[in-house]
C-alpha cells in the first residue's frame, strides 16, 4: 500500500502534480484555483499548447512555467520526464483540452507513475461533460457506468455494445460527431431500438444541443450530421417484466424460423424486435439450447 503525502520538513525536495480540470466550453467555468495553480506551475503539461495558450488568453493567465506538450501520442515518454521533474522537487499542473485530465484523456499513467513514487497528487476539481451530461439527460444517475469512446469500427463496435445490452446502469459514453449516427444505428441494433437515449452535443458552449428520443430516432436524427464534442448517455437494460418469454421460448421462436427456411441471422433479429430485447440475449439463448442438446452451436 502506498499514501501520498508531503514528506518532512528535513526530508528529501519532492514536488507536487496538480491535475486540473479545464472548462468543457464556457471559460467562465473556470475556479480561481484553476487559474492559480496554471499561474503559480513550475511545468504544466498541456494536452494541446495552442489551446492551452487561447484559453490562457481568454482567462487573462499569464503562466510563470514552461509549457510542454502531453497528448495520447507522447503521454508515455513524457510521463517519464515529468516524473523526473516531479521528484527533482517541481510542481507539475497537467491540463486538458476539456474535462478532468485522466477520464479519456492523457493523465492516469503519469498519476500512477506518481502514486507510485510517493508523490503528492492534488486535483482542481472542474466541469466534466460525463457528469454533465448524466445530469441534464434526465435517465437515472444513482448507478452508471462510464464506457468512453466506442471503437471505431463497426464489427468492434458492435461486439462492445453487444456486452454491454444486460448493463442496467446508464450508460455514459463518448463519441466523434462523424461516427455518431452509425453508432447509434449499432446501439439500437445491438440494445433495443425503443432504449430511451439522450444526444448531449456541445455542452456549455454557443451551439449546445440536447437531444432526446429513443435509439432509433435518435440514430435517425444523426444521420443528416452533428457537430462538435458529442456525450451519449444511453437508458440502462430494463429489468424483465412479468411473463417476458424465458431463453427456451426465445430459442424455440428461432427454431421454428429456421425450420421454415429463414437464415439464423435473421431469425434473431426478427425474435430479438418481436420479444422487445437485445439480440445477443436472443443469440445467447439459442447457443445455451444448443449446448443443452448436445449439439454444435453452428
Amino acid at each position: 500500500m502506498t499514501t501520498s503525502q508531503p514528506p518532512p520538513a528535513d526530508g528529501p525536495t519532492v514536488g507536487r502534480l496538480v491535475l486540473c480540470g479545464a472548462p468543457i466550453g464556457d471559460p467562465r467555468d473556470a475556479s480561481p484555483r484553476l487559474v492559480e495553480a496554471l499561474e503559480t506551475a513550475d511545468v504544466i503539461a498541456a494536452e494541446d499548447t495552442r489551446r492551452f495558450r487561447a484559453l490562457c488568453r481568454r482567462l487573462g493567465v499569464t503562466p510563470r512555467g514552461e509549457v510542454v506538450s502531453y497528448y495520447d501520442q507522447n503521454e508515455q515518454a513524457r510521463a517519464v520526464e515529468l516524473l523526473a521533474r516531479l521528484q527533482a522537487g517541481a510542481v507539475v499542473a497537467v491540463i486538458t483540452d476539456a474535462g478532468m485530465p485522466g477520464v479519456s484523456d492523457p493523465g492516469y499513467r503519469l498519476v500512477a507513475a506518481a502514486a507510485q513514487a510517493g508523490v503528492l497528487v492534488g486535483v482542481v476539481p472542474g466541469p466534466s461533460a460525463v457528469t454533465t451530461a448524466l445530469a441534464v439527460s434526465g435517465l437515472p444517475s444513482d448507478r452508471w457506468v462510464f464506457e468512453g469512446f466506442l471503437p471505431r469500427r463497426s464489427v468492434a463496435r458492435r461486439t462492445r455494445l453487444a456486452e454491454l445490452a444486460a448493463e442496467p446502469r446508464t450508460l455514459v459514453l463518448l463519441e466523434a460527431p462523424h461516427r455518431l449516427a452509425d453508432s447509434l444505428a449499432d446501439a439500437a441494433a445491438e440494445l433495443g431500438a425503443d432504449r430511451p437515449a439522450v444526444v448531449c452535443r456541445e455542452l456549455s458552449k454557443t451551439f449546445e444541443e440536447i437531444v432526446r428520443g429513443t435509439l432509433v430516432e435518435l440514430a435517425a436524427w444523426a444521420v443528416d450530421g452533428a457537430r462538435g464534442e458529442v456525450t451519449l448517455v444511453i437508458g440502462g437494460a430494463p429489468a424483465p417484466e412479468p411473463g417476458a418469454l424465458d431463453a427456451a421460448e426465445l430459442a424455440a421462436r428461432v427454431a421454428r424460423r429456421e425450420h421454415a427456411g429463414q437464415r439464423r441471422k435473421e431469425a434473431i433479429a426478427e425474435v430479438a424486435l418481436e420479444a422487445g430485447v437485445a439480440k445477443r440475449l436472443v443469440f445467447d439463448a439459442v447457443v445455451g439450447a444448443k449446448h443443452a442438446a448436445g449439439r454444435p452451436p453452428g
